[in-house]
């Protein structure tokens, strides 16, 4: 019996592969060190960030790995005391998944510096989908735009978990949203969520973008990637700002890059990737205790158990996703 009890379930990537690659394995449960917090993870997210790895497109992994970006659970051990022991929290970034193991596991092991802890009665499955989304809208917002209440913004990508958790946040805000998505049926969707207009994406709105706001909007975010990204960029005004968050497209770089040409004159174009430490504790439970209350929503697509994660993985490669797709252990 103590056999059972010293080990766990997790899902391990040996190479970059297809779906099938990822295998449910048990391993021993990790030891903490001092520095180090044991989480019992009740769910965790999936990201485009995972899916890049899978396919080996991610600089820097190694492997076997336990993929898993973020996770949220219990903290079941804590030599250093940095966090009680019972203490809900919230993990991400910092290496988790790539250098180290992540968050696909029925425990992870994770420095305390990467360790958000919050207070909450909300279902694990909704807590799952939260903190890598709200870190990298919230950080786009801020740190990306410094979008300010009352401006316009335009979501390129507006369906995905990030586009929709900032149209969420900037309506929080007061601004007029505008959101894309490629595919009519998701619509709905993104009115349920407040967002002002919905454009269907042709890879070509920056004129029906102007239509809408005069000159252009105030604020852009580029959720899709390099492909759309001289398009949104003639959706912004003189003094507008642009920033570069997401990839959906799988394409990152643009070839042969002559600033003078690319960028429309006067328009500023920023970029945002965030770490744990981008998310104040306090802006995490501000917006949990908003959903508590009725007055936010979590875009969650989709909950799966721990031994669906290959259909999870395969689900979110296909693009069919509306919102965030979250696997319970």
């Amino acid at each position: 019996m103590t056999e059972k009890h010293d080990t766990m379930r997790a899902i391990v990537l040996d190479a970059p592969g297809p779906p099938e690659a990822l295998q449910l394995r048990e391993l021993p449960i990790p030891t903490p060190e001092p520095g180090q917090v044991l989480i019992r993870v009740k769910a965790f997210g999936l990201n485009r960030s995972e899916l890049h790895t899978r396919l080996g497109l991610a600089h820097g992994v190694t492997f076997p790995r336990v993929l898993g970006i973020e996770a949220v659970g219990v903290v079941a051990a804590c030599p250093g005391g940095e966090v009680a022991v019972g203490q809900q929290v919230a993990a991400m970034m910092g290496g988790m998944g790539r250098t180290y193991d992540g968050g696909y596991a029925d425990y992870t092991c994770v420095p305390a510096a990467q360790v958000i802890p919050f207070t909450s009665t909300l279902d694990w499955a909704t807590l799952g989908a939260v903190p890598e989304m709200l870190q990298t809208s919230y950080g786009s917002l801020t740190v990306g735009l410094d979008a300010q209440p009352g401006q316009s913004i335009l979501i390129r990508g507006g369906t995905s978990s990030i586009g929709m958790a900032t149209a969420i946040l900037a309506k929080r805000r007061g601004m007029t949203v505008l959101a894309t998505t490629r595919n009519p049926a998701k619509t709905a969707a993104l009115q349920q969520i407040g967002v002002d207009h919905i454009l269907i994406d042709t890879g070509a709105i920056a004129t029906q973008v102007r239509e809408i706001v005069d000159g252009g909007v105030d604020t852009a975010l580029e959720l899709v990637g390099t492909p759309t990204l001289p398009d949104t960029l003639r959706a912004t005004r003189i003094h507008g700002v642009v920033c570069f968050t997401g990839m959906l497209s799988n394409q990152w770089t643009v070839e042969q890059f002559y600033p003078i040409d690319y960028l429309p004159r006067g328009v500023r174009l920023t970029a945002y990737g965030g770490d744990a430490s981008d998310l104040p504790p306090t802006v995490l439970q501000d917006f949990l205790d908003a959903v508590a209350a009725g007055k936010a929503t979590v875009p969650v697509h989709r909950v799966f158990g721990l031994n669906q994660t290959q259909q999870a993985h395969a689900y979110m490669e296909s693009g069919d996703t509306t919102g965030k797709l979250v696997v319970t252990t």
